[in-house]
C-alpha cells in the first residue's frame, strides 16, 4: 500500500477517535452543567441523573471496550477503583457531598483514559498529558485548587465592602462576610459562622461554629432577639455554602482544556 494512502487511512482513523472524544466531552458537559444548576437551586442533584448519564453514556463505553480491548478494560478497571477509594475517603472526611462523590465515580467510567484530541489545530490539553493518566483524578485535583482560590475571592470582597467591624475578626475575611440579620429571611444557603450562647451573666459568648455550617442563618430566630436586646450588632458573619458541583465542573474543563494543574505546578517547582 502507498505511503501517501496508509497515512490517509491513520488520519482519518485520528479525526475519528477526536470526534468521538469530542462528543464525549459534551455529552458529559450537559449532565454537569444540569447537576450545577440543580445543586445551585436546591443544594442536591438526584441519583438519576448520574444513572442516566452512566446508561446513556454507556454506548461510549461499549465502542471503546470493542476498539480498545484488554488495554482498555485494564484502564477502566484502574480508573474505576482508584477514583472509588479516593472519594470514599474524602466523602467520609466530609470534603463533599454524596451526589458529588457518584458524579466523580461516573466519570471515572467515562473517562478511563485521558481525553487527547484536536481542534482547530491546536492539540489538547495544552498544558500536556500528566504522568498519571487517571483524568478523574485531575478533575477533583483541579476542582480542590480551585476551590481553594475562594478564600482570596472571599477577601477581596470583604476590601471592597470593608468595615472597622471586620479587623475584630480579621481570618473571618477569608470564609464569610457580614450581612444585616433583618436580612437573613430573604437568603438561602447561608451558615452562620459563630456561636451565640448567653452565659449567666446574660451577657452573649461568641465562638467560632466549628461544627454548627451545616444550617441556615435565616433559622435562627433567636438572632434578632438578642440584636433587640442590644446584646449582639445588626450584623452577623456568615459564609455562603457553595456547591461542589460547580468545583468539579470547573475542574473538569480545566482538565480537558488545559491539564492537571496541580502536575504542572510541581513540574514547574521541580524543573525550577
Amino acid at each position: 500500500m502507498p505511503v501517501n494512502k496508509m497515512s490517509n487511512i491513520h488520519k482519518n482513523i485520528l479525526n475519528v477517535f477526536f470526534m468521538i472524544e469530542i462528543l464525549k466531552i459534551l455529552f458529559a458537559m450537559a449532565f454537569l452543567l444540569y447537576s450545577c444548576y440543580s445543586d445551585l437551586k436546591a443544594r442536591r442533584v438526584s441519583n438519576g441523573v448520574w444513572k442516566y448519564m452512566l446508561v446513556s453514556g454507556s454506548v461510549f463505553v461499549i465502542y471503546e471496550l470493542f476498539t480498545g480491548g484488554t488495554p482498555y478494560l485494564k484502564a477502566l478497571f484502574l480508573s474505576g477503583v482508584v477514583v472509588f477509594i479516593s472519594v470514599y475517603i474524602l466523602f467520609h472526611l466530609g470534603a463533599f457531598g454524596g451526589g458529588d462523590a457518584k458524579g466523580l465515580l461516573v466519570l471515572s467510567i467515562l473517562f478511563p483514559l485521558y481525553p487527547i484530541f484536536q481542534f482547530s489545530g491546536e492539540a489538547y490539553p495544552l498544558l500536556g498529558r500528566p504522568l498519571i493518566g487517571l483524568f478523574t483524578l485531575t478533575v477533583l485535583g483541579n476542582a480542590l485548587l480551585l476551590t481553594a482560590l475562594i478564600p482570596l475571592g472571599m477577601f477581596c470582597y470583604n476590601l471592597l465592602h470593608f468595615s472597622p467591624e471586620m479587623l475584630k475578626k480579621p481570618l473571618y475575611m477569608l470564609i464569610g462576610y457580614r450581612t444585616e440579620i433583618s436580612s437573613l429571611k430573604n437568603k438561602e444557603y447561608l451558615a452562620l459562622l459563630e456561636k451565640f450562647e448567653v452565659d449567666e451573666h446574660g451577657s452573649i459568648m461568641k465562638r467560632f461554629a466549628r461544627t454548627g455550617l451545616d444550617f441556615d442563618a435565616n433559622q435562627k430566630p433567636e438572632l434578632e432577639e438578642y440584636m433587640k436586646k442590644g446584646l449582639i450588632g445588626k450584623d452577623v458573619w456568615v459564609t455562603p455554602g457553595l456547591p461542589f458541583m460547580l468545583s468539579i465542573t470547573a475542574g473538569f474543563i480545566t482538565a480537558i482544556v488545559f491539564g492537571d494543574f496541580i502536575f504542572y505546578i510541581v513540574m514547574c517547582l521541580m524543573l525550577g
